[in-house]
């Protein structure tokens, strides 16, 4: 029988994160204040634990995974990597292709790999409280669980188009302790001004980051908690991509070119970076690519400029592909996609040519995926087709060539509770959206003039 399954022994499960900034040529660009001039990194401390900072501000290649974050990750990692058999069958490509599937996390996705540390680092510098941001839940998700893990207390500021689009991620996070509002709420400086301005508004991730950080530099008992964009959460990441090696050498091969959805960042980079190291130490060099929505185009659009992280400027400034912190993105279905920025690390490293992007439409997303899950059986979370869509066009252009190549990309998540969106997909409901390059020239214009 053909192997399907690559599956790692608890036992092999890494003991350390890979921290990416260790092996860039230049050192990652500092974070800036309002002022446009370089912040203390002390300055943080005000919405996050010392410890977290420490992470967020390391160079250090290795860090080691606590012993009590390790446990919990036992209860689902390593996870497994599969040989897409039917996949490659049904497109008919002479290329290979494997995915990692995060989707077997208690939460459903990846973004439990960086909610269980942070919640483990805020216990141990005695928070009690935090709060954040979610799109499309998955984080929230995480984050209520983590908490719980922990003791912890969570509110979530839950951006309304994804409240209203996935009732039901509101009811795991509330099923797990986690308290959720749909931002922009009346309960924050930012949500009352934005409300003012379109009692309408349907939300962005910009937004509801403003009022968790609001909320959290306002009580001495919370702290802010991220689940994408800042270096710690890409390094909690990285154990996806440093298992997936393991997996790739037990079946001796490896990949020629990565794939993984990109909003914030923590996908692609925890795939991704880990692969980098190779190419940094001399080894293979694979070509890692971003995928993108059309319509939050931030890497292949943007402009790389110091930008606030969220929309009402809360949070420091930094050096980011960006479309501008008021950016306004449309209600597409994948809602971890809807923000305006991406990741510093990501973003120096694509400014740089180390790594790829690409954007594809919203309906051409959920073709690749419903094919994926007609051959393959899981159905992924709309964020995860969007890796999907990129390497079944480059599995079809390897059709075309003869290619052999080895493809590989992260499934970050199941689709179980964004069925609505699928719904919609099969009754020919969903559109495309191109963002109009005025809309983002306008964003633009509105940068933060002291660091340009």
């Amino acid at each position: 029988m053909k192997q399907t399954k690559i599956l790692l022994p608890e036992t092999e499960m890494p003991t350390q994160w890979y921290n990416v900034a260790a092996d860039l040529n230049n050192p990652p660009a500092p974070p800036l204040g309002p002022d446009g001039k370089v912040m203390d990194p002390s300055a943080m401390s005000a919405i996050f634990a010392d410890n977290i900072i420490e992470q967020e501000v390391s160079t250090q290649r290795w860090i080691d995974i606590p012993e009590a974050v390790r446990e919990i990750y036992q209860q689902w990692r390593p996870t497994p990597m599969f040989r897409a058999h039917r996949l490659e069958e049904a497109l008919g490509t002479p290329a290979k292709i494997y995915y990692k599937y995060e989707g077997i996390s208690p939460a459903g996705s990846h973004k439990l790999n960086s909610a269980i540390p942070q919640a483990y680092y805020n216990k141990m510098a005695g928070i009690t409280r935090l709060t954040t941001e979610t799109g499309a839940g998955q984080w929230g998700s995480s984050l209520s669980l983590a908490g719980q893990m922990f003791g912890i207390d969570v509110r979530v500021y839950m951006v309304k188009v994804s409240f209203q689009q996935k009732p039901f991620r509101r009811s795991m996070m509330q099923t797990w302790g986690g308290e959720v509002l749909a931002s922009p709420t009346d309960l924050t400086e930012t949500g009352r001004k934005i409300l003012a301005q379109d009692p309408d508004n349907q939300g962005s991730l910009g937004i509801a980051i403003s009022e968790a950080v609001e909320e959290a530099a306002s009580r001495e008992d919370t702290k802010y908690s991220l689940g994408s964009v800042l270096n710690h959460v890409l390094l909690h990441q990285t154990i996806i991509g440093l298992e997936a090696k393991k997996q790739f050498a037990m079946v001796g091969d490896s990949p020629d070119m990565i794939f993984a959805p990109c909003g914030g960042g923590s996908n692609f980079g925890g795939v991704a970076f880990p692969f980098f190291a190779d190419a940094a130490a001399g080894g293979k060099q694979a070509r890692l690519v971003a995928v993108e929505p059309t319509s939050c185009p931030s890497l292949t659009k943007g402009h790389y400029a110091y930008d606030f992280g969220d929309t009402e400027g809360h949070t420091p400034m930094t050096l980011q592909y960006t479309l501008g912190h008021d950016f306004m993105p449309p209600g597409i279905h994948a809602g971890g996609l809807r923000y305006h920025g991406a990741s510093s690390l990501v973003s120096q490293m694509y400014h740089e040519k180390l790594i790829e992007a690409v954007a594809v439409p919203q309906v051409a997303t959920f073709d690749a995926g419903v094919q994926f899950a007609r051959a393959e059986g899981i159905i992924p979370a709309p964020e995860s087709n969007h890796a999907i869509r990129a390497c079944i066009d480059e599995a079809l252009r390897c059709k075309e060539s003869g290619e052999q190549k080895t493809l590989f990309f992260n499934l970050s998540g199941h689709g179980h509770f964004d069925m609505v969106s699928y719904d919609k997909y099969l009754n020919k409901e969903l559109e495309d959206y191109d963002y109009p390059q005025s809309e983002i020239d306008a964003a633009l214009e509105r940068l933060p003039k002291t660091a340009l």
